[in-house]
């Protein structure tokens, strides 16, 4: 078990001296379009069933029909779209039964990822973790809901390498990436921001502490609390 750093306040965490991450990566072409088009659909802009057209996107957007097919590519693997061999792809938001039991598998899957980092991180990765968490307290400052969405995953991602599991990790990871859409959508909710920094607090502060059982209880409520807010967002509720 590697040693943990116990914090004696959020103040004395944020004065780490951690580099913060890197730069912002541009997004591609087809991941904007990707965005864009699995933002349509989760907001109920594009129904299921509504044929995505190659040739009518790509005009839409002034871009080669090459993005275009990449970006159907990637929603047709989270599961936003139904891909047909030598037809047009088709818009398929998954039910909100699929989408309550892939957001339970999510939130049981980090859980174990935030107990193993409590116990398994080491100094250098838990002073990273803070320096994320600390970038993500000057996005909810700036109420910029698009860079905190991205620093998230970042944090997350941070605790998913932390658990030092390598399976674990891509398994989390995949899961992710079915719900991303639908993670993000969260963050459209007035006051979330704030709401989702004082849940990823408690989390670091279990990591911190090695606290494994605390660790995994705060981040299973976190997860529980983002589904809960995207269906609120999405009327479901």
């Amino acid at each position: 078990m590697k040693s943990p750093i116990v914090p004696t306040s959020a103040a004395k965490r944020a004065k780490t001296t951690a580099s913060r991450p890197g730069p912002r990566r541009s997004a591609t072409r087809s991941e904007e379009l990707r965005l864009v088009l699995a933002d349509e659909i989760v907001q109920g802009r594009l129904t299921p069933g509504t044929p995505l057209e190659e040739v009518e996107i790509a005009t839409r957007f002034g871009v080669s029909r090459t993005p275009v097919r990449e970006a159907i590519r990637e929603l047709a693997a989270s599961g936003l779209v139904e891909a047909r061999p030598h037809r047009s792809a088709l818009v398929a938001l998954p039910s909100i039964e699929r989408l309550r039991g892939m957001f339970e598998v999510m939130g049981e899957l980090e859980a174990i990822c935030a107990g193993l980092a409590a116990v398994n991180m080491t100094t250098a990765e838990r002073q990273a973790l803070v320096s994320v968490h600390e970038g993500l307290a000057e996005l909810v400052r700036k109420g910029d809901p698009q860079r905190y969405h991205e620093l998230n995953e970042h944090f997350h991602s941070a605790i998913y390498h932390g658990s030092h599991n390598d399976y674990l990790t891509e398994i989390t990871l995949a899961t992710r990436a079915r719900l991303s859409p639908f993670r993000r959508a969260q963050f459209r909710t007035l006051g979330r921001l704030p709401l989702s920094h004082a849940e990823h607090d408690h989390v670091v502060t279990a990591i911190l502490r090695g606290d494994k059982a605390g660790a995994e209880a705060a981040m299973r409520g976190h997860i529980t609390l983002v589904e809960e807010t995207y269906e609120r967002y999405s009327g479901v509720r």
